[in-house]
């Protein structure tokens, strides 16, 4: 897979250094003549010029990429080159860092974003998730399909223990799809029993989310 990153940054370059190490090609584009250092990562192709720029695109190949990343500390840059990737140059798959929540709501399909990652949304709803047991927890939201991925641990009393994956009662817009049990990832088998402990992630709409604490055993908000 060919990805371009706009913004070579510490993020910018942390994200392209773990894409290389998976197998995919990186380009990263950045605009400022001192965050230019290709030696940082030697693998990846870097072109030195301006994301929100058509001809620095164009002239980069864009086009060609399977994915774009916007990961620049600029929010107004990360949706320009966001919109151009997807509605000048057809980019399949965008992907959007966004660096104030507040601007969160922009980062949707219109600005040609697919996936809006929130670093300050997600820390915080990895801080939840660490300390809520029996409890629904977004983790994030995909915008394309404006599903969101929701994680529950279940407590040491939970009603479910011992009762297979089959007999949970999920509404139509809701998906199990992995158990993590310890160091273990499972694939949700209809007659795996659940146990204690098990941190369940569904794929799921907003408004399902309450069947789901249903379905699990939880009292409402």
């Amino acid at each position: 897979m060919r990805v371009a990153i706009a913004g070579a940054g510490a993020v910018g370059r942390s994200i392209a250094t773990e894409l290389i190490e998976a197998g995919h090609t990186v380009m990263l584009i950045e605009r400022q003549f001192q965050q230019f250092l290709p030696e940082t990562v030697e693998q990846a192709d870097w072109v030195l010029g301006d994301a929100c720029e058509v001809s620095t695109l164009e002239d980069s190949g864009v086009q060609l990429c399977d994915v774009v990343i916007a990961a620049t500390g600029d929010d107004k840059v990360n949706l320009v080159v966001s919109l151009l990737a997807k509605t000048e140059f057809a980019v399949r798959r965008v992907v959007a860092r966004v660096n104030n929540p507040h601007h969160e709501w922009l980062f949707t399909e219109s600005w040609g974003v697919d996936v809006a990652v929130s670093t300050p949304r997600m820390l915080a709803a990895m801080v939840e998730e660490a300390v809520s047991v029996g409890d629904l927890v977004r983790l994030m939201t995909f915008r394309q399909s404006q599903a969101n991925l929701v994680e529950m641990t279940l407590p040491p009393d939970t009603p479910l223990a011992g009762r297979p994956v089959r007999e949970l009662a999920l509404p139509k817009d809701a998906a199990l799809v992995t158990i993590l049990r310890g160091e273990r990832v499972l694939v949700p088998q209809p007659d795996d029993p659940l146990e204690p402990g098990d941190e369940l992630l569904f794929v799921s709409t907003t408004d399902v989310e309450p069947a789901i604490r249903s379905a699990l055993g939880v009292a409402g908000d």
